[in-house]
């Protein structure tokens, strides 16, 4: 009776957690594609590619966050192969944005420093809190290390591109633009290989988070 009795608390805690971070994962996709529709309205206004590859990234996530909410509750099986997809998209973003860094070096004009940063700092408060609410799930398997990653990583981001904007300012150049751009694309190379090694071993094990957390 004991036994059963352990295991109904457990069950109902992680019900509990389940819908928490459920709901996190509304409030996360609604403030990501929020933020998506703002950068695509200042990429035009500036003509920065920082800002075009965060607004990217912002999409990416809010997709990331609707796969999460999706998949939420279903077997490792389904999570890992969710998981998996996600980095290889991730790969693909980074990829994409390396290119695009290199194009805009060779014909991009001066953007505008001052969309930038105050484009930045407020894509850097919706991503604070997005990152303050999913710390405690930072852990586990591999689709919420992809939510995590991709969350920490675009705080990190959006630092960079309020700095670029200023030296953009401060130069009157389009480099800091273009490097703060490569830093986007490293951070998510980087990402898409973390998720898809994990993902890939929990495919290939069996790997079962509740018994790991």
């Amino acid at each position: 009776m004991t036994g059963c009795g352990c295991a109904s608390e457990q069950n109902r805690a992680n019900g509990q957690n389940d819908n928490r971070y459920r709901r996190i994962l509304w409030v996360a996709f609604g403030l990501n594609a929020t933020m998506f529709f703002v950068e695509v309205v200042a990429i035009f206004i500036s003509g920065s590619v920082s800002l075009q590859a965060d607004a990217l990234d912002f999409f990416g996530d809010a997709a990331n966050y609707a796969v999460g909410l999706a998949v939420l509750g279903m077997t490792v099986r389904w999570r890992a192969s969710a998981a998996l997809g996600k980095g290889i998209v991730m790969g693909l973003f980074g990829l994409w944005v390396a290119g695009n860094s290199i194009w805009h070096a060779l014909f991009a004009a001066v953007p505008l420093a001052e969309v930038m940063s105050t484009v930045g700092m407020v894509a850097l408060v919706v991503n604070i809190t997005v990152a303050v609410l999913l710390f405690r799930y930072r852990s586990g398997d591999s689709n919420r290390l992809s939510v995590w990653l991709c969350t920490r990583n675009d705080a990190i981001v959006n630092v960079a591109v309020i700095l670029a904007g200023g030296g953009v300012w401060l130069t009157g150049t389009p480099w800091p633009d273009i490097g703060v751009a490569g830093v986007i694309a490293s951070l998510g190379l980087v990402g898409a290989y973390r998720v898809i090694r994990q993902a890939r071993r929990e495919l290939r094990r069996g790997f079962a988070p509740a018994a790991a957390e």
